[in-house]
């Protein structure tokens, strides 16, 4: 086997495969080559090259969410770098391990006028969960005779050894993003064979905390007096909870369960769609009563962010007594009445907690189904007289995805027009939902499809696909991967905001207006293209856009820009009834 003649690359690759991380996205870069040709050498590596880094760090990152362990990622030095900061800050707040391997100039050469050189060390400070900044390693023609020689060449390599440790056993720990930083002299391209690599191996602990009955006591009692308590579950990976405790808390009057389409949680009793609860009161004249019937004395929270602003402006209106918020790392204070986190698994806190519980009698349950049962069939009403828009498009789209397919959403209008219909619960749904942003989405999806080779949709909006088009440039999409484009022509969620939308400033600096189609990309990249125009022309296509094929395909639905907004607009309105 070939190595590379640096000795701290040698022992990067060595570590990563130790930890069993052994999925690497290389791009394309000189300085980078003592790593490059370690991981690409190493039978038990399986090695991606995606030359735009910002992509590659997406790709990595839709990966990493399929796996639920680390992916590597390695560039060159230079802006190189900065480019995987979206995936980064994205990772961080997603909770998605994402190991950075960074090639770099030695320390002398830094800020001296040296090309493609700028300063790495700790520069993705506020999104990381460690950064190792290791030591430049001169590579000696002769055996070091010196002994003040070879102590210092031990104690770099031990160095650069126990922080290449503490960074991926963070990432495998904490499930993040975390940087290690490689300093390179030249020559970078010199190969050995056959040399022994033995690094020093710090092994990763992965505790769990766990709260006794007594810790508990106190809660449960709170739980057991109260009337009205909501759970609310953002994103979550499937099957993170067991259904025994599903089916506890559907079973409690005196609960009621809101889940957005992130969360991958499903149970009949639940409430699949926040906004047609709350959208419609804010429209009602008995609002204030109505908002006071639904406030909680207790909310419990568990899983990632939440989309729905409609339910963030509802509970810091009308806050819950008692907050409490489940998660093994962290708990945001949302709402901004945060009593407690439980620093546990989700299945372990109930199971110590629904033991000390007991079901309450209640009508706050019974009365919220009535509602939403009522808000079903005034949607399907409304969904049968709307004229075609995105909204329209979504309805055909969504009974049309096949069985456990593999579901990715883009941000902005995309995931929150799916938030308002019910999807099948054999879909494993996903979104950037860290940021928020438009950046990565086809990347991650990509990345997602790649790893897995299931069948997997993106659908997404026309800014989201085309910034980030420069995803389908690489050799690892299946033939099984799908994407929808809802071309409205602009950046449509601008429309459905606050503000004179009809002035040439609104069209060119927000909502961003442009005439592109997605064809051309399809040829260039080699995906089967479909294009609709109209209701009629997209419920024909969706019938057989899922078919096996050769290639990937990719379906684009042009919409009218000026009527997405009032469609969704009203909907809301007809909602209430």
């Amino acid at each position: 086997m070939k190595y590379s003649k640096i000795p701290v690359a040698r022992s990067i690759v060595s570590l990563c495969v130790a930890k069993n991380i052994n999925h690497v996205v290389i791009s394309p870069g000189s300085r980078n080559a003592p790593l490059t040709i370690g991981f690409t050498h190493h039978p038990q590596i399986k090695a991606y090259s995606i030359v735009d880094e910002r992509c590659a760090a997406f790709f990595a990152l839709g990966m990493a969410q399929q796996l639920q362990k680390p992916v590597a990622l390695v560039c060159t030095s230079g802006s190189a770098l900065l480019n995987y900061y979206p995936a980064i800050a994205e990772a961080f707040y997603s909770d998605i391990p994402l190991v950075v391997i960074s090639a770099d100039r030695p320390v002398e050469r830094i800020d001296i006028g040296d090309g493609q050189t700028i300063r790495q060390k700790n520069v993705f400070q506020n999104h990381i969960l460690y950064s190792a900044n290791l030591y430049s390693e001169i590579v000696l023609e002769s055996e070091a005779t010196d002994k003040k020689l070879q102590q210092k060449q031990f104690e770099s390599q031990r160095h650069n050894e126990r922080e290449v440790n503490l960074a991926l056993n963070k990432a495998i720990e904490e499930k993040g993003p975390v940087h290690i930083n490689v300093p390179f002299y030249e020559p970078l391209y010199d190969l050995v064979e056959n040399v022994e690599v033995n690094p020093l191996q710090i092994l990763p602990e992965v505790k769990e905390r766990t709260y006794s009955e007594n810790q508990l006591r106190a809660y449960a009692d709170l739980w057991n007096k109260a009337k009205r308590k909501m759970v609310i579950v953002g994103v979550a990976q499937p099957n993170i909870v067991e259904q025994q405790f599903l089916e506890k808390l559907a079973q409690d009057g005196s609960v009621i369960v809101f889940t957005e389409t992130t969360s991958n949680l499903n149970h009949p009793e639940f409430f699949t769609r926040i906004d047609t609860i709350i959208g419609p009161i804010e429209k009602d004249e008995d609002r204030e009563a109505l908002f006071r019937k639904l406030q909680p004395e207790i909310l419990l929270t568990f899983g990632g962010m939440i989309v729905s602003k409609k339910i963030k402006a509802f509970l810091r209106n009308y806050n819950p007594q008692q907050h409490w918020h489940i998660d093994t790392k962290k708990a945001y204070n949302t709402f901004f009445c945060l009593n407690k986190h439980f620093e546990v698994s989700v299945n372990s806190f109930f199971s110590n907690f629904f033991p000390l519980t007991k079901k309450v009698e209640s009508e706050y349950a019974g009365f919220w189904k009535g509602v939403k049962q009522k808000r079903q069939a005034r949607h399907e009403e409304y969904m049968d007289e709307i004229p075609y828009s995105d909204l329209k498009a979504m309805q055909y789209i969504v009974p049309k995805v096949p069985e456990n397919y593999i579901l990715h959403l883009g941000n902005s209008s995309t995931i929150r027009y799916a938030q308002l219909f019910k999807w099948k619960e054999s879909l494993r749904i996903f979104c950037n939902r860290g940021t928020s942003g438009i950046d990565g989405s086809i990347s991650t999806a990509v990345g997602a499809a790649s790893i897995k080779g299931e069948p997997t949709l993106m659908i997404s909006g026309d800014l989201s696909f085309f910034y980030d088009s420069n995803a389908l440039w690489n050799n690892y999409i299946p033939s099984n991967f799908r994407i929808i484009v809802l071309n409205n022509g602009g950046g449509g969620i601008f429309r459905i905001l606050p503000g004179n939308k009809n002035t040439e400033n609104f069209d060119t600096y927000f909502e961003t207006t442009h005439n592109l189609k997605a064809k051309s990309l399809c040829e260039m990249y080699n995906f089967e293209y479909e294009q609709a125009s109209s209701s009629e022309e997209t419920e024909a296509v969706m019938q057989h856009f899922f078919d096996a094929s050769q290639k990937p395909k990719l379906l684009e639905i042009f919409t009218p820009r000026k009527l997405n907004d009032e469609v969704l607009l009203e909907y809301f309105s007809f909602m209430r009834g």
